[in-house]
């Protein structure tokens, strides 16, 4: 039997507002967009939505050079030339170079699918634009077979957007929006304890002052998300690092195993500038 509401699972922290945006959103049928950091668990919230209420999900991961098209379908029509210079009989019935898109795998699906369409902004401008009419009619037209795609079931849809570029309005209208915002400390010991159950709260407790001590930090060109927090609790654990070695007042400038929380340089660099006239101005 399907879950009918999403209340987060046994491996995702869902805030209850986003709870309410996801359940929004499916009672509304219209795609729930969602924006928020790099790492804040945007894509991985589609799989835990098919997950809870027990749908299959589909996944459309969108690249610089992706068109609407794709998601309906291709019509392949190099392999038909080259199959009918090799005399395949196949030639013969057009549908067996049409390409199905995940869009179409979702409007035939057999029961209700979630459809995530990640990171939308990566795309032409155009790109969610040209997607409108078959959001809104759930439906589009074969042009190659002349026949009409409609939908079995509204799929739950939810769309990633990094922010890389701005949204058409037209688009935005037609979605329910949901930020998920940075978790706080308490949210974020509830994820780490979700993936460490048995993490000693010592540790836990020194990772992340020093963890939310770094994202503090003015000027970084990239702040480190949950993701990195939590692969840098995973080498911290596996090295065996003390609890006392994360503290700030320790004669490293830097956390040990930073690179998995600093990602360039420069931030490196500015890191460590900041906590060295931090330390003479203590001295």
């Amino acid at each position: 039997m399907s879950e009918s509401r999403f209340r987060g699972t046994d491996r995702y922290v869902a805030t209850d507002d986003l709870m309410m945006a996801v359940n929004a959103a499916v009672v509304l049928g219209r795609p729930l967009l969602v924006k928020g950091e790099p790492g804040t668990g945007k894509t991985q919230l589609a799989e835990e939505v098919a997950l809870a209420l027990k749908r299959p999900l589909l996944q459309w991961h969108i690249k610089s050079t992706t068109k609407a098209q794709q998601g309906l379908y291709e019509y392949d029509a190099v392999s038909r030339l080259r199959d009918s210079q090799l005399g395949d009989a196949r030639v013969h019935d057009i549908r067996n170079y049409i390409v199905k898109g995940k869009l179409w795998e979702a409007f035939t699906a057999d029961v209700q699918p979630v459809l995530l369409i990640d990171e939308i902004d990566k795309a032409d401008i155009e790109f969610p634009n040209d997607l409108l009419h078959e959001l809104d009619r759930m439906e589009f037209f074969v042009y190659e077979t002349r026949e009409v795609v409609k939908a079995r079931y509204r799929p739950i849809i939810v769309i990633t957007s990094n922010n890389e570029k701005e949204l058409p309005d037209a688009f935005l209208r037609r979605c329910f929006f949901h930020y998920i915002r940075f978790p706080d400390k308490d949210t974020m010991e509830r994820i780490v304890n979700v993936h460490y159950p048995n993490l000693k709260k010592r540790l836990l407790g020194e990772a992340l002052e020093a963890f939310f001590e770094i994202r503090e930090v003015p000027g970084l060109k990239k702040r480190p998300s949950t993701s990195e927090l939590l692969d840098w609790i995973k080498l911290l654990v596996a090295e065996d690092i003390p609890p006392e070695a994360l503290r700030g007042d320790q004669h490293k400038l830097i956390p040990p195993l930073y690179g998995a929380l600093l990602k360039n340089e420069q931030d490196v660099h500015l890191f460590e500038r900041l906590l060295f006239m931090s330390r003479r101005k203590r001295d």
